[in-house]
């Protein structure tokens, strides 16, 4: 009995341990997990580089001037020419154009070059009857003038007559051989952009009550402007002259230097913004082709400094009205040094006095707020 009484003491006491033992361990456990971690602070160097602030602009690349070409006379495209992406120079041939007549034009004229026929007929017999009385001597050359000069009025008359009908029915007459109406030419040097007709379309010259239909649209791609829209909280920081960089949405890596020309005196409410147009000079590169109508981002350059000592905004603190950073003296040993800053990209900011460029600075730990 005694032997069994010493054994369940001897169990209890070893369990007794085994609890104090995992006890002991789980504290020192919570202990060593609730102590703070030392903070470990990055730095960072100052540098030199070019500091920018500039303001974007988009819109897209366009041909200074771009020229709708349109009829001399109503009718249908017979033939068409050219087709887009042809360059042409002033009074090629674009297309041309047969003319429907006007029922109420062409009965005048037909009725006209009736009536200057039986006219001529008439003054042709008088004519003769009259050269035959002439050099009988029947009559005095008086009025064998008065005959002749009826029968050329009436020859004339015909002639008129004959090409007005022509005119109306062809736009063109033999005589002169010309089709000036009927042969749709380019009136500047450049690229066809568009030919917005097909062979068989109906076209419609300009006048006072339509504008005509477009046969084709030209422009030389060689002058190219950037026109976009500013919004009014940038329009006065910007003037006529400032220097533009570029950017191509189609082309990659590469940037178009362009100089601010127009800023519009009037803005236009859009998306509850209002917006101001603005046109710039696009110095185009001579290995590039820069087709029109290619979106594009114009960053305008409000300020800029060169190659000056800069740091990141992010690691800038303030106190009142001063701006400080913490300078490395030792192993994550900071001092407070006041410095005195200039020009911002908002990413970047320069540094005029109070840092060199071999100092580190900490950079400063986001609160938990943050």
């Amino acid at each position: 009995m005694k032997k069994k009484s010493v054994v369940k003491k001897i169990i209890k006491i070893v369990v007794l341990v085994i609890i104090l033992a995992a006890f002991a361990i789980t504290i020192y456990y919570l202990y060593n997990k609730s102590k703070e971690k030392p903070v470990v602070y990055t730095t960072e160097k100052p540098f030199t580089s070019d500091i920018i602030k500039k303001t974007v602009a988009t819109g897209s690349v366009i041909p200074r001037q771009e020229i709708e070409i349109k009829p001399k006379v109503s009718g249908i495209v017979e033939k068409i020419y050219v087709e887009p992406g042809n360059n042409v120079k002033k009074g090629d041939v674009i297309a041309k154009v047969r003319i429907i007549p006007n029922l109420v034009n062409l009965n005048n004229a037909e009725a006209r070059l009736e009536r200057a026929n039986i006219a001529y007929e008439d003054a042709k017999i008088n004519f003769e009857r009259q050269d035959k009385l002439m050099k009988g001597g029947v009559i005095a050359e008086s009025e064998f003038q008065v005959a002749q000069i009826a029968f050329r009025n009436a020859k004339q008359e015909m002639e008129a007559a004959e090409a007005n009908l022509e005119l109306v029915r062809e736009g063109a007459t033999k005589k002169t051989g010309s089709t000036t109406n009927t042969l749709i030419t380019s009136t500047i040097n450049g690229m066809v952009l568009d030919v917005p007709v097909k062979v068989g379309s109906s076209v419609i010259e300009a006048n006072n009550f339509n504008p005509g239909t477009t046969i084709a649209s030209i422009a030389d791609i060689s002058d190219m402007i950037f026109q976009g829209k500013i919004d009014e909280t940038e329009i006065g920081k910007i003037e006529p002259g400032m220097s533009l960089m570029l950017m191509v949405g189609a082309i990659e890596n590469d940037t178009f230097d362009a100089t601010l020309q127009y800023i519009s005196p009037k803005g236009v409410l859009e998306n509850g913004a209002v917006q101001f147009e603005v046109k710039a000079d696009v110095k185009l590169k001579s290995d590039q082709f820069i087709r029109a109508g290619y979106s594009a981002n114009a960053n305008i350059v409000l300020q800029r400094v060169d190659q000056v000592l800069t740091i990141k905004e992010s690691l800038l603190q303030f106190e009142d009205d001063s701006t400080f950073v913490e300078v490395e003296i030792g192993p994550q040993q900071y001092e407070k040094r006041f410095i005195k800053t200039g020009l911002s990209d908002g990413i970047n900011i320069e540094v005029i006095s109070g840092l060199t460029e071999d100092e580190k600075i900490k950079v400063p730990q986001l609160s938990a707020g943050n």
